[in-house]
């Protein structure tokens, strides 16, 4: 009896990690229209950045923008098709500075020459957004 009842709990662990791991897939954050999940990204990352440097919410800003930087890689990474649009290229330009900012001085502001920069790429991506490129 002890041994069906090891191994029936094996099972319901297996299948409870399984669903997870599924389940964690599908709840990124990303719509899948790469149009709607940039300018939101670029949204989002404009508020974190906009935050004074003393709020209290500026600790959970930045953590929720590393998460999505993370979640906008890791969803359009290897669409051959975007590649080609400036607004991706500019994207992805931005989202690497900013993410290396953060990994490499987690404890210190942005400073205000990256701010500046990552507004004029954001105003481009939302540009070419709107373009179509």
């Amino acid at each position: 009896m002890k041994r069906y009842f090891s191994r029936l709990i094996a099972l319901v662990l297996v299948v409870v990690i399984g669903l997870m791991g599924c389940s964690s897939s599908s709840s990124t954050g990303m719509s899948g229209d790469y149009r709607q999940d940039t300018l939101a990204l670029v949204q989002s990352l404009k508020t974190a950045l906009e935050l004074p440097e003393d709020s209290p919410d500026k600790s959970a800003a930045q953590s929720q923008a590393r998460e999505n930087i993370n979640q906008f890689a890791s969803r359009y990474r290897r669409d051959d098709s975007l590649a080609k649009l400036s607004s991706f290229t500019t994207m992805r330009t931005a989202l690497n500075s900013l993410a290396g900012h953060y990994s490499s001085y987690p404890n210190r502001p942005v400073p205000e020459k990256l701010k500046k920069r990552l507004e004029q790429e954001f105003s481009q991506v939302e540009a070419a957004l709107n373009r179509g490129t």
